[in-house]
């Protein structure tokens, strides 16, 4: 590999963390890219994509930047008119085109068994403001997010998962930087969280590469292998 292998930035989505790359950047770093995980606030669209975009403006060179799932919003809010960004990469991920939100995309095709499974906790910030943070119930994480992940995995997964507010899944997006950013989407196919047929809108609507994958939403931690190659591919296509 070439020693000017971009940098990969991975963002987590929601009900997720970073850990959940894990396997994903194992295999990445045995191929000599720089990785770094992005600790993804999932507070509201525009400010998680600001903190997203300001940890890329600090990376010297070349930048493959990579979302899962409510991730895909934010680096596409993040990535537009960043020069050192060279590809973009949804991992069973929203590609929102203008003022789109993840709840709306989620909602435009029929399969989506999420809304169901959300144990919503309101919560009263600093200042008085009002927030409803979302989980997906414990006792459901595992079939709803992560179905082809073994049971003890899931159990942790569902234990240490990041909520996410309404509020983010609900704002409009900006003007995405897929438009002009090349783009490669896994599409997971037995997605429970956001609808396989809906992925597939997305990344033919910003004519990315495609790859279909047999996974749960949880792709990054059921096929890193997979999730990986396909981050090489866009990688390798910008050098």
């Amino acid at each position: 590999m070439s020693a000017q292998n971009p940098t990969i930035v991975l963002v987590h989505g929601a009900f997720a963390d970073s850990s959940s790359w894990n396997g994903v950047v194992e295999k990445l770093q045995a191929h000599a890219y720089p990785v770094v995980a992005a600790s993804n606030p999932l507070r509201t669209l525009s400010g998680d994509a600001a903190y997203v975009r300001q940890l890329v403006e600090s990376i010297e060179g070349p930048v493959v930047l990579v979302g899962h799932s409510y991730g895909g919003s934010v680096i596409s809010n993040a990535a537009k008119g960043l020069g050192n960004v060279k590809a973009l990469v949804f991992v069973a991920a929203f590609l929102p085109d203008e003022g789109e939100s993840a709840i709306a995309l989620s909602g435009k095709f029929p399969g989506s068994t999420l809304g169901e499974a959300l144990q919503p906790v309101p919560l009263t910030l600093p200042d008085g403001g009002q927030v409803t943070d979302l989980y997906i119930e414990k006792a459901r994480f595992h079939q709803q997010f992560a179905a082809d992940v073994a049971a003890e995995t899931a159990a942790v997964m569902a234990a240490t998962q990041r909520p996410v507010t309404d509020a983010a899944l609900g704002e409009g997006a900006s003007a995405p930087a897929w438009r002009e950013i090349p783009s490669w989407v896994l599409v997971a196919t037995e997605d429970k969280n956001i609808p396989p047929q809906a992925q597939t809108f997305m990344a033919e609507r910003a004519n990315a590469t495609a790859v279909s994958v047999i996974a749960s939403h949880a792709a990054g931690v059921s096929r890193p292998g997979d999730v990986a190659r396909l981050i090489n591919a866009a990688a390798q296509a910008t050098l």
